[in-house]
């Protein structure tokens, strides 16, 4: 059977100019629609339900998508569903992902955020913010964009606390030998290091199995974190050491920030901003709640020796302003800050 050759019409004289028109009005349509299409804008975050995280990242998509109206809507996937901090902040710099809400992970991806590992550096929330407009505002935000992150809001993961089913915890020596999880980031494995623990870097989804097997013995996070992860039903003992305040930061990838239309922006910036008093509002209320709610769950609570734990925290500091370019003149001018509180 002969092959078939087909032809497209070609247009002459009055047809040519109906054609045309269609043509651009097909254009014009499309243009139209492109112009109008809502921008999807996935925030994942490691926070499991009834978290900080997941508290804060519903009240941002509220506020958000109330002001963006047709122009976009943000959706949360929590529990990492879309992976744990290593794998959200490489999303990010790749542009598969459009928001995040890293923490410690910060450290290992912008040396000089390892600032925020130092312990007993942040007094409250109102030190932190201090610390917020004087150093990372000005400072630190512009490090993190050079390494593709552009840092829209600061919001919190919240003092830490150590969990074991060993022993309580009093003073540093009575984590020696400890098998204790804590996130990637390489100062939080130094300075448990420096207490003469054996600190072990795992993502937040795999440590309810970890502890409830025995891999692990022990680990540390926020209240709301340890209360939100259920491991008060695998830990014996929670000891209130306080011993880091980590902020959180509600980030995206600078090329795929740089991508959404300008009005876009403008308004999750805004609406991360905006968000930050509800965030710590909410963040001091769980603070006053969780303790109890552990203790109810059969976890028995003691008090830490924080002077002590302060007094074995020397080397890592020390180590962090030798080895972190302008390091130490961070820590020296949030510490300064500090003294007003």
């Amino acid at each position: 059977m002969p092959t078939q050759t087909f032809k497209f019409p070609t247009f002459s004289g009055p047809m040519r100019k109906v054609a045309a028109a269609a043509l651009l009005g097909a254009t014009a349509l499309l243009g139209a629609n492109l112009a109008h299409a809502q921008v999807e804008i996935k925030l994942g975050h490691v926070g499991g339900p009834g978290s900080l995280f997941e508290r804060s990242a519903n009240e941002f998509a509220r506020l958000a998508n109330e002001r963006l109206g047709s122009k976009g809507k943000v959706m949360v996937f929590g529990s990492s569903q879309l992976g744990g901090d290593s794998e959200m902040m490489q999303k990010l710099r790749l542009g598969t992902l459009e928001l995040s809400i890293p923490s410690t992970i910060m450290s290992s991806n912008v040396p000089a955020f390892g600032m925020f590992e130092m312990p007993y550096l942040v007094k409250n929330r109102d030190h932190m913010k201090k610390i917020e407009s004087d150093i990372l505002r000005p400072t630190m935000l512009p490090m993190a964009e050079e390494k593709g992150f552009k840092i829209l809001g600061v919001w919190e993961n919240g003092f830490r606390h150590i969990t074991s089913n060993v022993k309580p915890i009093v003073k540093p020596e009575d984590l020696k030998g400890m098998r204790l999880r804590v996130p990637p980031g390489v100062w939080r494995v130094k300075m448990f290091q420096a207490y003469g623990a054996n600190p072990s870097p795992m993502a937040l989804s795999e440590v309810f199995v970890a502890l409830q097997t025995g891999v692990m013995d022990g680990q540390e996070n926020p209240l709301t974190q340890i209360y939100s992860s259920k491991f008060q039903e695998v830990q014996k003992f929670m000891s209130m050491t306080g011993h880091v305040y980590t902020p959180a930061f509600l980030t995206a990838g600078t090329r795929k920030f740089a991508s959404l239309p300008a009005d876009v922006r403008e308004i999750l910036e805004k609406t991360a901003q905006d968000v930050q008093p509800f965030v710590y509002k909410t963040a001091a209320q769980l603070d006053g709640e969780l303790v109890d709610k552990i203790k109810a769950a059969g976890t028995k609570v003691n008090e830490a020796d924080k002077n002590a734990f302060i007094a074995a925290s020397k080397a890592v500091y020390e180590e962090f302003g030798k080895e972190v370019p302008g390091g130490a003149d961070l820590v020296n001018k949030a510490v300064a800050l500090g003294a007003a509180f």
